[in-house]
């Protein structure tokens, strides 16, 4: 069953200038999509856009329909319906998503809240459940701190659990772990395929690196300058990209696979 269907997505500046043009593309349930290409290729604001979450003075135009609703156009009641439930998104940085003045066990207890109608012990026992579940030791202590007080990977896993808590259909990844070193990054993605296959979500991962995409993804969407340049099965676009773009993105990540294996080479 198609969960996400964007057809002919245009997004443009305050100035008309557009920023993503007739983009069209699906990702079924339980599907993995990767969205990869350069820095200002497009791919943050397509799930900016997908999500209802464009900046003021950004009009978008197409369709894009999540979980049987009408994206485009609709009104923020509607999609503030859809956000955490249909489709939740962790960003690159946690520390512009999670609220600095508010200890992490309440970002994560609201959204809980909302969803089960929990209370008391029992809301706090699935708070520290949901932080257990992201592989963080000491829940307890995590739920309390500020996100200012745990490092840079906890705020990460931390964000992860946030959009885990209402168990979405759809999971947007925007370069989830560019913000990391690789050992933390490496257990990042780790963490992520092993969590969505268990609970069988789709997942659109937003990435400028192939070699990190490759690790979570069945399928890849290549864009250039806001358009789609190639589309096909992860194993199909790394072993026979047919576009000379994709090439360098292919070649790219394995210049940087291989820098990687020399450093960690005793």
């Amino acid at each position: 069953m198609t969960l996400l269907d964007v057809s002919g997505l245009t997004v443009r500046a305050a100035g008309g200038r557009a920023l993503v043009t007739d983009l069209s593309f699906t990702v079924d349930s339980g599907e993995r999509l990767g969205l990869i290409g350069e820095s200002g290729s497009g791919k943050s604001l397509t799930t900016l856009a997908v999500l209802g979450l464009l900046p003021e003075g950004m009009t978008v135009t197409g369709s894009a329909v999540l979980a049987g609703t009408q994206v485009v156009g609709a009104p923020e009641k509607r999609l503030t319906a859809l956000r955490g439930r249909d489709a939740a998104v962790v960003f690159q940085e946690p520390l512009t998503a999670l609220d600095p003045l508010m200890r992490v066990g309440r970002q994560i207890a609201g959204p809980l809240a909302r969803r089960t109608g929990l209370k008391g012990r029992a809301l706090r026992d699935a708070t520290y459940e949901a932080l257990d579940r992201v592989r963080l030791p000491e829940p307890g202590r995590v739920a309390r701190a500020f996100p200012h007080e745990i490092s840079g990977g906890q705020r990460q896993r931390v964000a992860l659990a946030a959009a885990l808590a209402c168990e979405p259909a759809l999971l947007i990844a925007d370069e989830p772990t560019t913000a990391l070193d690789v050992s933390v990054q490496a257990e990042m993605l780790d963490l992520i395929d092993t969590l969505v296959r268990e609970r069988e979500m789709a997942v659109l991962f937003v990435s400028h690196d192939l070699a990190v995409v490759a690790k979570v993804t069945d399928r890849v969407l290549v864009m250039k300058d806001g358009r789609a340049v190639e589309e096909g099965a992860v194993r199909d676009i790394v072993g026979a990209p047919r576009e000379a773009y994709t090439r360098d993105l292919v070649a790219s990540a394995r210049a940087l696979e291989s820098a990687l294996d020399l450093r960690s080479a005793p």
